[in-house]
């Protein structure tokens, strides 16, 4: 995006917020590609008291930045046609909207937007949710920020699967508020991001088992920390990876 298209965003998103207009009238500002669809249970309420969830293909643009950092190259299998970009509202810790984007597997792109609608709906705080390209392909960079990220196929140094069955290089995978929901690194026997939050008792931004986030997501056929130690941020539709039905 070039510097006078966030300008304009930054004016338009303004405006919105002081006379309720909606955010889908600062797309072209943005320079967002044009809607494939807007999933089914949207509505045209203002998108600051809304989720607005759109779906798009991911453009060339963004397409070649996710080349040029390394998180696709030949072995990988989620190409730009395989992929969709899920932009939506969500909550914010301090209880503020703002706009995200998670990157997916056009098979679970309808998915994807309805959980994420209904997160929203439950007012569930998400830090920040950005592509991992954002963060120059660094999962760990990514996971430190507290990023809600999705589709990355990961460095040789960062990976914990073949790119062929892994659920985050397929596009199939969501690892949700990684500070609120460490995971375990058998390579250093060490939390990341951090220990301070792994314990697993309620707070804000935080997945526990049987709550209200694993509900929404088990009943939709998503699989919550695939892996035998502990990874509480993580939830996909199964390992290896394959193309996903809905329940």
């Amino acid at each position: 995006m070039t510097r006078d298209a966030h300008r304009s965003r930054r004016t338009c998103v303004a405006l919105m917020m002081a006379f309720a207009i909606p955010l889908s009238a600062c797309q072209d500002a943005g320079g967002s590609p044009e809607p494939e669809r807007k999933p089914s249970g949207s509505t045209d309420i203002p998108s600051a008291q809304s989720a607005d969830a759109n779906i798009t293909r991911v453009s060339d643009r963004q397409w070649e930045r996710i080349k040029s950092v390394g998180m696709w190259r030949p072995g990988c299998p989620a190409t730009q046609g395989d992929l969709r970009r899920v932009e939506v509202n969500h909550f914010r810790f301090d209880g503020t909207v703002t706009r995200g984007v998670l990157v997916v597997n056009r098979d679970v792109a309808d998915t994807v937007a309805d959980l994420f609608t209904a997160l929203f709906e439950d007012q569930f705080p998400i830090r920040r949710m950005q592509p991992v390209e954002r963060y120059e392909g660094d999962a760990n960079a990514s996971l430190a920020a507290d990023n809600t990220s999705a589709y990355n196929c990961r460095r040789p140094d960062q990976i914990n699967a073949p790119p062929m069955l892994s659920p985050h290089a397929n596009g199939r995978a969501i690892d949700i508020n990684p500070r609120e929901n460490p995971w375990m690194d058998l390579r250093c026997d060490c939390w990341f991001p951090s220990k301070r939050l792994a314990a697993r008792t309620p707070g804000p931004g935080k997945i526990l088992k049987g709550g209200a986030v694993w509900r929404l997501f088990t009943q939709r056929g998503w699989v919550w920390q695939d892996i035998k130690d502990p990874d509480y941020m993580h939830f996909d539709t199964g390992y290896p990876s394959q193309p996903y039905r809905r329940p």
